[in-house]
């Protein structure tokens, strides 16, 4: 970038929205000579990729200074400031507030430091850099407890934002002409229980629906299934701009480890929600996060998980060994030996790619929607990747037949 400013982020759609934040906001106060690591903490390898970037950017860049921020930085504030490398490290609270800024041009001293700053309102974006796919922010925070979760401790509890406030960033992202919208947050099938009852998730998708202008395509990201409204239920079944790919938070397939994690939901609830959303949109298709190695899982609990991925049918497997965090309740549990981990997750993501191979296997000879990504590259309705044989300008969508494919991607 101008002005030698560089991004690195790793983690969620959220991570990614509040980069995009950042960005705007270090190019707005003409900040210079500045490299920002926006981190993640969901589990310990995602902290050990953290700390390696730094050290790469530091040598890469070494006239810069080393902004460390997101939730592993929020979480352990004192490992990065003793990094040698870092020279500030922000909390999440304040990694996308003006004053942050302000005080980084401000700041001439090389000793590291912790910001910390004050209230402000939800920041605007203008555009989403080098993507054709904007993600929009609606809420933050947890109010949960899963015993396996670190991150409510870095985020804190749910806060919705403003239904106006994401209304108008939806219609400014529009109006940049971004095709596709994705709706984000830690939680987001929480959204409005923090304001007094007068909006939910349903709600809020209704009205964006109905107060912004050529709005082509509307995703949801990641979802506590037992908690969709009936509200959300009813629109995402008369509208199909909505579009039929949504991504579960289901984490295991066995009642007892659900228990053990705190989750809100048995496996029988996860089923019936499955049957209910492709009841009322036949061409829906689901991805799931699952955990394998929970402490006290068993080969026969991690069978039954094996057997839930089936009877939910779904198509996109994302797969997390278990990653202990210190202070969490299932860090004290009896933990499950490391290559048993690693074992089942490979039984778990060679299940993924047949499910992924079936799926694709039936898109085969039907025409499909896709939105162009990059030169040769889209994605249909179902979030499936698209290899594309002809010229198209990114963030077009186009139609087309599907003849084939060629490992986990469509073929025009």
């Amino acid at each position: 970038m101008s002005k030698n400013l560089n991004f690195i982020t790793f983690g969620c759609k959220l991570n990614a929205f509040e980069t995009q934040v950042m960005k705007e906001k270090a190019e707005s106060h003409l900040l210079a000579n500045h490299s920002f690591i926006n981190t993640c903490a969901v589990t310990n390898e995602a902290v050990k990729q953290s700390r390696r970037a730094i050290r790469k950017e530091k040598k890469n860049n070494p006239a810069n200074k080393i902004v460390v921020t997101g939730c592993a930085a929020e979480l352990y504030p004192s490992e990065f400031i003793d990094m040698p490398e870092v020279d500030i490290v922000i909390g999440n609270d304040d990694k996308t507030k003006s004053s942050t800024f302000i005080n980084l041009a401000q700041i001439n001293g090389t000793d590291n430091e912790k910001i910390e700053l004050t209230h402000e309102d939800p920041p605007f974006i203008n555009n989403f850099d080098n993507r054709t796919r904007a993600f929009v922010q609606i809420q933050n925070g947890c109010d949960h407890r899963c015993t396996f979760c670190i991150i409510p401790y870095a985020r804190g509890n749910s806060r919705s934002l403003d239904e106006g406030h994401i209304i108008k960033q939806v219609q400014k992202l529009i109006d940049k002409g971004y095709q596709e919208i994705i709706l984000t947050g830690v939680d987001i099938t929480s959204y409005g229980k923090d304001l007094n009852g007068t909006i939910n998730l349903g709600i809020l998708v209704k009205n964006i629906i109905k107060k912004t202008n050529n709005l082509k395509r509307l995703r949801i990201s990641s979802i506590d299934s037992i908690e969709i409204d009936d509200d959300f239920l009813e629109v995402f079944s008369s509208e199909e701009v909505i579009m039929p790919h949504l991504h579960l938070s289901l984490q295991s397939g066995n009642d007892l480890i659900l228990k053990r994690m705190l989750r809100r939901h048995q496996t029988s609830d996860a089923v019936k929600f499955c049957e209910k959303i492709r009841k009322i949109r036949p061409n829906s298709v689901f991805g799931a996060d699952i955990i394998a190695g929970f402490p006290t899982e068993t080969d026969d609990m991690h069978r039954s998980t094996m057997r839930h991925i089936d009877d939910c049918d779904i198509t996109y497997l994302h797969v997390f060994p278990f990653s202990s965090k210190t202070g969490t309740p299932a860090s004290k549990m009896p933990q499950v030996e490391k290559n048993i981990i690693q074992n089942r997750a490979k039984d778990l993501r060679t299940l993924g790619t047949q499910k992924m191979n079936l799926f694709l296997m039936k898109e085969i000879g039907k025409e499909k929607a896709i939105l162009i990504e990059k030169k040769g590259f889209g994605r249909t309705e179902q979030y499936s990747k698209v290899i594309i044989n002809e010229e198209g300008n990114p963030g077009e969508i186009i139609k087309k037949k599907i003849i084939g494919i060629s490992k986990d991607q469509l073929i025009t």
